[in-house]
């Protein structure tokens, strides 16, 4: 099992930690500050430095597997290829820390909370979605026409009212009594522990009180409030489908 750091705390750049296990899919370390492949987040890369300074670079990082594919709680580092040599060194039990590629990572946490202020914008079902740290990409499932300009707009008016993201976590039965909190049709969130991770933007809605502007189980990494987000534009809008709309997000040039 490794321990998710990035959970609660997504501004960690490293963390010591030591391996569990090196397997034909990569290193397992027992606690990481790097995030896998999921919930059409981008897997983590970076290092793995030894105590002698020797680093092993990680290009990708995804969740474990067992024999039979189902998923498991370990988080798997992918070396790039062509260190077979620094990788001999590696065994269970070696202490190394963590880093990782932090301006990569802050990239992927600015697009994905833009994601879910254009969850906002645009109030209809996501039925897939790609956020990588060069883009993001949602499709909704809609018929209605998007403008760029009127999207990207009203974006840079939620990002300039600089509105707090907070991470808490309801239970299986409060997400069963609200099915609405749910904006994706593609990923559901995980169930099993009796709590769901959630991202809320703004207030809790209340009299007088900061407005909501998004409430959703999500597992990703996301920056801390709306105004870090900086400039970001609609780059490009797509009709995929008869009852799909693309919405592709970038960073202003």
């Amino acid at each position: 099992m490794t321990h998710d750091l990035f959970r609660q705390d997504a501004y960690l750049r490293e963390c010591s930690a030591h391996i569990t296990a090196i397997t034909d899919a990569g290193i397992v370390l027992d606690q990481t500050v790097f995030y896998p492949l999921g919930g059409g987040q981008a897997g983590d890369s970076g290092v793995l430095a030894l105590a002698d300074g020797t680093e092993i670079a990680i290009a990708d990082t995804r969740k474990g597997k067992d024999a039979d594919g189902k998923p498991t709680s370990d988080i798997v580092h992918v070396p790039a290829p062509g260190q077979d040599d620094r990788l001999a060194q590696l065994a269970a039990g070696t202490a190394v820390m963590a880093r990782i590629d932090w301006e990569r990572r802050h990239r992927m946490m600015r697009l994905h909370t833009t994601s879910h202020l254009l969850c906002h914008v645009v109030p209809q079902l996501v039925n897939g979605c790609s956020i990588t740290p060069d883009y993001a990409r949602l499709d909704f499932a809609m018929t209605d026409p998007l403008d760029k300009d009127q999207l990207t707009a009203a974006i840079a008016t939620l990002v300039t009212a600089a509105h707090p993201l907070t991470v808490a976590s309801i239970s299986d039965e409060e997400l069963d009594a609200n099915p609405t909190l749910v904006k994706s049709m593609s990923v559901q969130p995980p169930r099993g522990t009796g709590r769901i991770r959630t991202i809320r933007i703004g207030g809790d809605g209340g009299d007088g009180g900061t407005p909501l502007i998004d409430l959703q189980p999500c597992g990703g990494t996301h920056v801390a409030n709306t105004a870090e987000i900086g400039a970001i534009v609609v780059t490009k809008i797509e009709k995929k489908s008869a009852t799909t709309r693309r919405v592709v997000l970038g960073f202003a040039q």
